[in-house]
């Protein structure tokens, strides 16, 4: 009974947790090999080097608003 009740906390708590997460940002990538544009949410490899973001969208064209007060 214990561990049934346990268990519902835990699964209730989580549930509510994610209610707050934000997706991912994007950033875009460039290649230290070729030149070549990546837009993705993480680093490619060692290989490649953040140029700009982050951005909203998997097309790197929409940039993050700043936040204000910063």
């Amino acid at each position: 009974m214990k561990r049934t009740l346990f268990l519902c906390l835990i699964t209730s708590l989580l549930t509510a947790m994610s209610a707050f997460s934000a997706p991912a940002k994007w950033y875009l990538w460039q290649s230290k090999l070729d030149g070549r544009l990546v837009c993705l949410q993480a680093s490619p490899g060692p290989g490649w080097t953040k140029i700009n973001g982050p951005f909203n969208n998997s097309d790197c064209t929409r940039q993050v608003p700043p936040a204000n007060g910063s």
